[in-house]
């Protein structure tokens, strides 16, 4: 996997909106430490535009699921589309997968169908996943218990309480911080962030949202994955090159990368 460096562990890169500057981005990234970016498509063409971004640079992996706000988007044949790319091993996880009902209340009983449907092909081809969740905590729980990933899974972006977090983690689940653990007020990320085993953490910067302190308003890439690592670090009390040593172990745990 390379020299040990910093983890993006949820990277929208294929968006378009980094088409014009995109080389910048990963120099930038690389000038900061960042080793391994996971790049999460949303669309068959994100990702196969991840898979020839990796082909090039050689430092991405790529995940591809149905978000819950895009399951009118879902194409006819889409899950076949998944499988074959599962197929074809080129996919380290499923993601961004999960339940939303912050935006979408009207159709909560599809939203799980979906989620679960992709549990059960992660399941079958023997990869992680990766869960978004807002405003449905204790859906996501009980699906995660009665369907369990095999593999295991990161909590993306994750804003819920410690005591939840615990629950997932009883799943098989990590849990990953983004720019909200950096914001001053943001007292329930910094208590999970010092909360949770090390050994279950993951950091991410969610790119191009969610910007952490002190680029608040600006977009966010890679290269500022490493202020939620060092906010996290100074909140545990620990060296911050322990801290992105820590994050990844745990990310190679995940995925079966090979240090």
């Amino acid at each position: 996997m390379g020299k040990v460096g910093w983890i993006d562990s949820h990277a929208h890169l294929a968006y378009s909106e980094y088409d014009q500057d995109l080389p910048l981005i990963i120099a930038r990234a690389q000038e900061r430490n960042v080793s391994r970016i996971m790049i999460v498509a949303l669309s068959e063409e994100e990702t196969r535009k991840a898979f020839r971004l990796n082909d090039e640079f050689g430092m991405f992996d790529v995940a591809f699921g149905y978000h819950p706000s895009d399951l009118d988007k879902i194409p006819q044949g889409g899950f076949e589309t998944l499988e074959n790319m599962l197929r074809e091993g080129k996919l380290r996880a499923i993601g961004e997968i999960g339940l939303d009902y912050y935006w979408h209340k009207d159709n909560k009983e599809e939203q799980k169908e979906v989620f679960i449907r992709q549990i059960a092909l992660a399941n079958r081809y023997q990869v992680p996943i990766i869960v978004h969740m807002r405003d449905a905590s204790q859906d996501t729980l009980e699906i995660l218990k009665k369907h369990r990933p095999v593999k295991g899974g990161i909590m993306h972006c994750y804003s819920g309480s410690v005591e939840m977090a615990y629950e997932y983690i009883k799943c098989g689940m990590y849990i990953s911080l983004g720019g909200p653990v950096t914001f001053k007020n943001a007292h329930i990320p910094k208590d999970v962030a010092k909360a949770v085993d090390i050994e279950r953490l993951l950091i991410e910067t969610d790119c191009p949202y969610l910007t952490p302190h002190p680029f608040r308003g600006k977009r966010n890439e890679p290269a500022m994955v490493e202020l939620v690592g060092l906010e996290i670090a100074r909140l545990r009390e620990i060296e911050s090159d322990l801290f992105m040593e820590r994050v990844y172990e745990n990310y190679s745990r995940l995925f079966e990368i090979s240090l």
